[in-house]
């Protein structure tokens, strides 16, 4: 049970740092307590921890525009974030955690400032039919958080000119572009600012628990370990971790996700093959699958993705293998 509430409001637009806060306020939930972290980043795109950039994103487009990539800890799908944009963090015991009550209390929010909000898909809000925020959750042993995205008068051409999302993922949607899909809480609500929506989320926070929300600062957390977070979060090793776009790629979509395979032959055997997804909670991580060397013939195929990963998952990737031209045979 929740007896303790706090609420604390970034300051700066570094994404690096306040993913950093993020990950060292996960620290500091205690049974009993539930943080609200309230941040903006400037100009930047943030992929979901299983995701290829070379295949989310224009980065030559990026790279002109000085917008800075980022990977997050939680799974899901890339997003671009500006200062017309107010990213929220609920963080609590994972034994308090529950997604469907958390984006009831985000949907509460923005009936607060009078947007028509409704829960879509896996992990949208809505208002009249198109997205204004996307969330997505990390969970540890003991410790969990839901965060998301709220979009106030976030530059649409601009999410549209760096993120590229895959035709079968948008065509799931029935859109054809990213940028049709989304709306800003500006078109609904003229007058709306970035505080007015935080204090309505700390507001429904205050109202879910019946207690009131305590200031929490930045100054609290160690400085030497959010400046070593910060720099892993910046790293290139960690942006950029298995990617890499191999000569031939396939896609699939499930239910839970869509699955990217790049990969490479070698004859009638596989060479090396890459996956990424923006599953939620994906039933495989993001690696580089040890196919190399395995024929292209189902029941070795199988054989060895069973080595990988879960039963089920690896006969959900044998579909996605299925899609390989000249398709798989069935016998040796």
């Amino acid at each position: 049970m929740i007896s303790e509430l706090y609420v604390l409001w970034g300051t700066g637009t570094d994404p690096y740092h306040n993913l950093a806060l993020e990950e060292l306020l996960l620290d500091r939930i205690c049974p009993g307590r539930c943080i609200l972290y309230l941040w903006q980043n400037e100009n930047t795109v943030v992929i979901g921890r299983n995701q290829n950039p070379l295949a989310e994103c224009d980065l030559s487009a990026m790279a002109q525009d000085k917008v800075r990539l980022a990977r997050r800890l939680s799974g899901g799908g890339a997003v671009y974030h500006d200062l017309g944009n107010l990213n929220f963090t609920l963080l609590l015991p994972r034994q308090d955690f529950d997604k469907t009550a958390q984006a009831e209390l985000i949907c509460r929010a923005a009936e607060r400032v009078g947007i028509p909000a409704e829960r879509s898909g896996r992990n949208d809000l809505t208002a009249q039919g198109r997205k204004f925020s996307g969330h997505a959750y990390y969970q540890t042993r003991d410790r969990a958080f839901h965060h998301g995205t709220l979009m106030l008068s976030v530059a649409l051409e601009k999410l549209g000119r760096y993120l590229a999302p895959s035709p079968e993922k948008l065509a799931g949607r029935g859109v054809a572009s990213v940028r049709a899909r989304v709306v800003n809480l500006k078109d609904f609500s003229p007058e709306l600012t970035i505080q007015a929506l935080g204090e309505a989320l700390t507001e429904a926070l205050e109202e879910r628990y019946g207690l009131p929300a305590m200031p929490f600062s930045e100054t609290e957390l160690d400085k030497v370990a959010l400046e070593a977070a910060a720099a892993r979060f910046a790293s290139e090793r960690w942006i950029y971790a298995g990617s890499e776009q191999l000569p031939e790629h396939l896609e699939r979509r499930f239910p839970w996700g869509l699955v990217r395979l790049d990969y490479e032959r070698a004859g009638t055997c596989f060479g090396r093959a890459i996956l990424s997804t923006d599953a939620l909670e994906s039933p495989f991580p993001a690696l580089e699958l040890g196919l190399s060397g395995c024929p292209l013939n189902r029941e070795a195929l199988l054989a060895r993705l069973k080595t990988l990963v879960s039963d089920p998952a690896a006969r959900e990737l044998l579909q996605l293998l299925e899609q390989l031209p000249g398709g798989i045979e069935d016998e040796l």
